[in-house]
């Protein structure tokens, strides 16, 4: 007869298997302990900083030469944490730039978009910012091999309008422009045309703008394409500041109403 399994033992076998998360339940399935003793194991292997919890009843492995750091990355488990949450998602943002080769800045969080609000997490080091879309379901994405499986991240034409969609999470104008400068690279207009139908105008007339100034001629003039025969309204470049004296782009009908200065 097999001898009931310890959790502490399934755990540090979780590894060599390539797997560097679990949840409670799988842990319950795992060994015949009691609750408290589960519950026990859990806090101890907590405490010694062999694992830690992003969320309740969501349990990350930290290997020897991550525990410093106080977890592995956050690319190691963000797929099985969303899953465990139940929630559409796709890495995004400065992440999803640096990740396409667009890295002037390393973004100071590990960026998340997802189809509903959640709190951010932080587990030593590592930090994950999220931030909620409705467009998320229809935005297109691809699948990412990392260390330990893979994770869905948006394809640069998806990267480039967030930019634009959450540039308040992106540092400044300037910082937004010289990271789309950098991406630029991997866009192409067919695929920025088709990202176009499923924002709004004014992301549209924004990131056209944007790719004016870097001078990137020929995917503005495509953008531009998608807005023939539509009724622009006049755009400010940041919402809810003053736009009173702020010049008009009249290709665009964006108001210029901060300071864009790209390091190109």
């Amino acid at each position: 007869m097999a001898r009931p399994v310890k959790l502490r033992d399934w755990i540090n076998a979780l590894p060599e298997n390539g797997r560097y998360s679990f949840s409670r339940a799988e842990a319950k399935a795992a060994t015949d302990a009691s609750d408290a003793a589960i519950k026990m194991t859990l806090y101890r292997l907590k405490k010694s900083g062999a694992l830690v919890s992003p969320r309740q009843d969501f349990f990350v492995v930290v290997p020897r030469e991550y525990r410093s750091a106080g977890a592995p990355p956050a690319s190691w488990f963000i797929d099985d944490l969303m899953r465990h949450r139940g929630r559409t998602y796709y890495v995004g943002l400065l992440t999803a730039a640096a990740l396409h080769g667009a890295g002037h800045q390393q973004p100071m969080a590990f960026q998340v978009v997802t189809d509903a609000v959640e709190r951010d997490v932080r587990v030593g080091r590592v930090r994950v910012e999220f931030h909620a879309s409705r467009l998320v379901a229809r935005a297109a994405t691809q699948r990412m091999q990392t260390e330990t499986g893979s994770m869905v991240v948006s394809t640069p034409a998806t990267t480039a309008f967030d930019l634009v969609r959450f540039s308040s999470a992106c540092g400044s104008w300037s910082n937004v422009a010289t990271v789309l400068a950098e991406l630029t690279e991997k866009l192409t207009s067919d695929e920025l045309a088709a990202a176009s139908a499923r924002v709004a105008c004014s992301d549209v007339q924004r990131l056209g703008w944007l790719l004016d100034t870097i001078r990137e001629t020929t995917l503005a003039d495509r953008l531009a394409t998608t807005l023939a025969g539509k009724r622009l309204l006049p755009t400010p470049l940041t919402g809810g500041r003053d736009r009173d004296d702020a010049p008009l782009d009249t290709r665009w009908r964006v108001l210029v109403n901060d300071d864009v200065e790209p390091d190109l």
